[in-house]
């Protein structure tokens, strides 16, 4: 059994860790951005202003904005 390591960390816009809804734990890294393409819209209407990929805690590359573009 693969154990789901890749998670998204949703963070407002002045760096707190959100405390709404978790995103779910995936196990691999596509699907888990497959997820964030398909309910960024949502998740900046809720609040969130980034969102940091994890994979077994630990952060990998630099945090998604999640505002739409002008």
């Amino acid at each position: 059994m693969i154990e789901p390591l890749w998670q998204w960390v949703v963070h407002d816009s002045q760096g707190r860790v959100l405390a709404g809804p978790a995103a779910p734990a995936f196990s691999s890294r596509f699907d888990a951005e497959v997820w964030l393409g398909e309910r960024w819209r949502t998740l900046a209407a809720g609040g969130a202003a980034q969102a940091q990929l994890c994979h077994a805690g630990q952060a990998v590359g630099s945090p998604v904005p999640l505002q739409a573009r002008a």
